[in-house]
């Protein structure tokens, strides 16, 4: 796992890229700042002293509240994956920032670069994935949750049900389709907080929840009102229509 952290520490010329120990909270906590401090920048300067308490207990909720600023997908606790998005958003910044720099490529691995783009795209795909390496577990855990995915602890795993889910939902004609399913329901979506719940519980989730619980509530209504709409159109055809047997009428005495 170090190894993985390694390249990128190294290629964003950490001093102690060889020796960095993940494990060790002190030298965590440390690269964080380092990383903060050298590459994404998302504090001013007088910002970052919740990180650099590095001995303070608070040091955990500062933490949090920076991954929260930063966006990053992981929680604080999972503190392998948490590592390996940040210095990966240091990497990109970092190459953001010297374009120029490590855009300047010799011919020869132009030509490379050139014939790869060529090769069939089952070939790239076979050539460039590593099924150990930690940055690539990482992302497919990272797309899981952004598309809501339970996680497996075969990371393989995960990426099948992945896999089946854009087929199923997220291609052009999936979502072509529901779109037209929707529309043929006319289904329309009614935000809870748009709704007014009509009394106050002084407690916002109990709010929240009783406006859910009110809309289900209306939903049910309004289907036994249509089945009740139903059985009275039901009932009235047959009384506009009655079906009379003519062999029981009686005419004169």
């Amino acid at each position: 796992m170090n190894k993985a952290f390694q390249r990128k520490l190294t290629a964003l010329q950490h001093p102690q890229a060889a020796k960095f120990d993940a494990t060790d909270p002190m030298q965590f906590k440390h690269l964080i700042l380092w990383i903060e401090d050298q590459q994404i920048r998302q504090y001013k300067i007088d910002e970052r002293a919740a990180l650099r308490n590095l001995q303070e207990p608070d040091w955990t909720k500062g933490f949090e509240t920076y991954l929260k600023d930063v966006s990053c997908p992981f929680p604080s606790n999972d503190r392998m994956s948490v590592l390996d998005w940040l210095l990966g958003l240091a990497v990109r910044l970092e190459f953001g920032d010297n374009v120029e720099k490590y855009g300047k490529i010799t011919g020869a691995a132009v030509e490379a670069k050139r014939k790869q783009a060529s090769a069939p795209t089952s070939t790239i795909s076979i050539q460039n994935i590593c099924a150990d390496d930690q940055s690539f577990r990482n992302g497919i855990n990272s797309i899981a949750k952004i598309l809501q995915v339970p996680l497996h602890e075969d990371y393989l795993v995960t990426l099948k049900a992945i896999k089946i889910l854009v087929e199923e939902r997220l291609t052009p004609d999936a979502i072509e389709k529901a779109k037209n399913k929707k529309a043929e329901r006319g289904v329309s979506r009614i935000p809870v907080a748009d709704n007014e719940l009509g009394f106050d519980t002084k407690d916002p989730i109990v709010n929240e929840a009783a406006k859910a619980l009110r809309l289900l509530h209306i939903q049910e209504l309004r289907q036994l009102q249509n089945k009740i709409n139903e059985a009275i159109v039901s009932v009235q055809t047959i009384t506009a229509n009655p079906k009379t047997d003519q062999r029981l009428g009686k005419v004169g005495r």
